[in-house]
């Protein structure tokens, strides 16, 4: 694995040309890729993911999530790592990235940094929701497509592509047709408008540095209603008030956002039902029918 990471390494130019690796250890917690931290020579820094070739476009749909959310970001709040390469090699694909050292500190700035991001690509969105490539979402597929009705795009290019995956161990989509129809105006009630979104945010994929500046990574990102970002933040925990009192500074959350967390939370758990069933797969239903009962269907 040196050699091949030596070889990516080897085809950077400008002031990072020339390192030479001087160890890699394997970085464990990620569950798809193979993760490493590099020191070079030199004494820097680098992490690096690796995966078979075939999997080339899960680490070029990263690359360009933090590339395209880099673009946004407010820098004195909120680090986003920059890809250095993303390739094809001849036995691996690679993710090239710099060093972070991340902390369990404040989460203030992360929340005022997300805010930043969220508010500042929502000026120079292109009026409409979605992303033009495929995606990932974990393992699972985040459906390509764009579409001015946030509802439709949600209900469409969201929810449906996963529910249609659920038949597999059981579920099935028809069942669920009028609640789906009825989601569409009920997303809309509040007028969103298209943000760039982390897409995957959960207490795994953020951290501070030891300024308790804000960091996040491994995204899946998508222009969409903010808010699909804050209810991920309440899926899994490990969000402190910190972060919510500093995302509300930059820009409030509107009154009836606990209305929708439910909603767009369910994306996630049928993703999980589909990918590791066990008790994602009973969560997936429970919340289905506990929509069905609130909207009368």
């Amino acid at each position: 694995m040196k050699q091949l990471i030596q070889q990516a390494l080897d085809e950077l130019s400008g002031p990072l040309q020339n390192i030479e690796i001087k160890k890699i250890e394997a970085v464990h917690g990620g569950c798809i890729h193979k993760s490493w931290k590099i020191h070079s020579q030199d004494g820097s820094l680098f992490f690096a993911k690796t995966c078979d070739k075939r999997n080339y476009a899960m680490l070029e749909f990263e690359n360009d999530g933090l590339i395209k959310l880099g673009s946004y970001v407010e820098k004195s709040e909120l680090q986003i790592p920059q890809p250095f390469i993303c390739k094809k090699l001849n036995h691996i694909s690679i993710l090239l990235l710099p060093w972070f050292n991340i902390f369990n500190g404040n989460q203030q700035q992360l929340g005022k940094g997300l805010a930043s991001l969220h508010l500042a690509s929502s000026k120079n969105s292109l009026g409409k929701f979605g992303w033009d490539k495929e995606g990932f979402i974990g393992l699972g597929p985040q459906t390509k497509g764009w579409n001015s009705n946030w509802g439709e795009f949600f209900v469409n290019r969201r929810l449906i592509p996963q529910l249609q995956l659920t038949k597999k161990w059981g579920l099935h989509l028809t069942k669920y047709e009028k609640l789906l129809e009825k989601l569409i105006p009920l997303l809309n009630e509040h007028d969103p408008i298209p943000s760039l979104v982390h897409g995957d945010l959960w207490s795994g994929n953020v951290g501070t540095n030891e300024n308790d500046q804000g960091i996040i990574f491994d995204p899946a990102i998508y222009w969409a209603d903010r808010e699909v970002d804050i209810a991920m933040t309440k899926l899994f925990g490990g969000f402190s008030i910190d972060f919510f009192d500093g995302y509300n500074e930059i820009w409030k959350l509107k009154s009836c956002f606990c209305e929708r967390v439910e909603i767009y939370n369910l994306y996630h758990v049928i993703n999980h039902a589909n990918m590791f069933g066990g008790t994602y797969k009973n969560e997936a239903v429970l919340i289905l029918e506990k929509l069905k009962d609130q909207l009368n269907c």
